[in-house]
């Protein structure tokens, strides 16, 4: 009698969880959490006891990208599947387009109640984070959540915020209350038998840094920007923690599909540094800019284990697809990212698509153990290195391995043609934009948000903001008379 190895047996196992049910998703994110701030990657000063527990139990990525260097632009690529330029988020503050397929439209029809919990960004909003009005045509509800507590862009301490339109002030750590609103999600709909679909993104560590004292406290051998960094991380590492307590209560754990991962690299005026090391920080297309903790979870289907595999926020959506065996109708073509499902029962060689990355002028392309990178297209100047010998980005390549780097550099251009293609419309049925494109915009000088400045500008992290942009129409007011 042939032997069955333990790999076969959860492979078997996972097979058959997922066949006869489907797993609940939550995907969880980060804002600007660099991939060296973590326990299990032995940072000198912060403890991360529940995301060093969820790596023990997952799938542990030791490469795994950000869809772009800021915030907006990962967010994209994570509802689509696709590089953030395909759908028109730029940069940070900038809308997600209308025409674009999302994974919570997916899941919604697919059977699955959805919600969103936490920052946005993805409505053309800059500033920070604002409750969202109902009638808002890029809330989260217009792209496939159902139910939605949100705000525009980062929150800290005693956050204000918007459910599906009804404006909310709650008390406590952002990370805990949008846990808590999650929370609420999960045990509604745990009653009904439906499958769960939840995303909640962060606004730690995001600037302005504003921990709770009792989470600041352990840090204050740092200065007071850092310790209060540190502090909030503290505090979503405790929120992750009740996050997965609460899986385990609603015996829901097995068979949930959990991701973890930051939106983009590390911040630099932070100590100790963010990155592990890594050349560049948020940004960047260097490895701090991108490379991130990721973290999946799923006991049913995966063997706990630490891999080097490359791979990337646009994997999402194409992994939950391939899991739920969802046709291809769901996406805009074209995908940048592929289903990691293979991953999860063995070890993979090698990625077989390269990951692109398109920021402004800068341009990146990720194979396997390869990356090649410019800073500014224009100028054509363009670097090879080896991140398995050389993961600090240290020596150039480019000379040494020609045929290597012509070959890359080809591919890369290709893979830029394609994503200017989709960034005209061409992807479309229509073949064009429409709507067309909104500029970002401050929310606070949206004529809808004037009834609410006079108050809002004694609350301390909008003060400033509004202040600024009252002067400067006061300014505009004298230069007119």
């Amino acid at each position: 009698m042939k032997t069955i190895s333990l790999l076969a047996i959860l492979s078997l196992l996972g097979s058959s969880a997922f066949a006869a049910s489907k797993p609940h998703i939550i995907f969880v994110m980060a804002d600007d959490m660099g991939w060296g701030q973590t326990g299990y990657r032995g940072h000198p000063v912060l403890k991360t006891p529940n995301l060093d527990a969820m790596a023990a139990n997952g799938l542990r990525f030791e490469r795994f990208y950000a869809g772009g260097p800021v915030c907006s632009p990962t967010r994209a690529s994570v509802l689509t599947g696709r590089t953030h330029d395909r759908s028109s988020v730029l940069s940070h503050g900038y809308a997600l387009r209308l025409q674009e397929k999302t994974i919570a439209t997916a899941l919604k029809k697919a059977g699955y109640v959805t919600g969103h919990f936490g920052k946005w960004h993805l409505n053309g909003h800059r500033g920070p984070g604002a409750p969202i009005f109902a009638d808002d045509p890029r809330s989260p509800g217009a792209f496939g959540f159902e139910e939605w507590v949100s705000v525009s862009n980062f929150y800290d301490v005693d956050p204000l915020m918007s459910r599906a339109g009804k404006f909310e002030q709650f008390h406590g750590d952002s990370s805990e209350v949008a846990v808590a609103e999650a929370v609420k999600f999960l045990e509604k709909h745990r009653a009904t038998g439906k499958p769960i679909f939840a995303v909640i993104w962060y606004g730690t560590p995001h600037s302005p840094f504003k921990a709770l004292d009792p989470d600041k406290a352990p840090f204050n051998q740092l200065n007071e920007t850092s310790a209060n960094h540190y502090g909030e991380l503290a505090a979503m590492d405790r929120s992750i923690g009740t996050l997965r307590k609460k899986l385990r209560d609603l015996s829901i754990a097995d068979n949930t599909l959990l991701v973890f991962c930051s939106d983009n690299g590390g911040l630099p005026a932070i100590t100790p540094e963010t990155v592990g090391g890594l050349r560049g920080f948020k940004g960047s297309v260097f490895e701090g800019g991108i490379r991130v903790p990721g973290i999946i979870e799923w006991p049913a289907a995966i063997q706990p284990r630490v891999t080097s595999y490359p791979a990337c926020t646009m994997d999402l959506f194409p992994t939950v697809a391939d899991v739920l065996g969802l046709s291809k109708d769901v996406f805009v073509q074209p995908l940048d990212g592929i289903s990691l499902k293979p991953l999860f029962a063995k070890e993979l060689v090698k990625r077989k698509q390269p990951i692109g990355f398109r920021y402004g002028s800068k341009l990146a392309w990720v194979d396997n153990r390869y990356k090649l990178l410019t800073e500014n297209l224009e100028k054509g100047q363009f670097q090879l290195f080896d991140l398995e010998a050389d993961p600090k980005e240290s020596a150039d390549l480019a000379a040494k391995q020609p045929e290597r780097f012509e070959r890359m550099k080809k591919g890369l251009l290709a893979w830029n043609g394609s994503v200017a293609a989709s960034f005209a419309g061409k992807d479309y049925p229509e073949r064009k934009v429409t709507p067309a494109d909104p500029e970002p915009q401050f929310w606070y000088d949206l004529p809808a948000y004037q009834p609410y400045l006079a108050q809002w500008k004694e609350r301390w992290e909008f003060k400033s903001y509004i202040e600024r942009a009252q002067g400067k129409d006061t300014k505009r007011g004298k230069k007119k008379r």
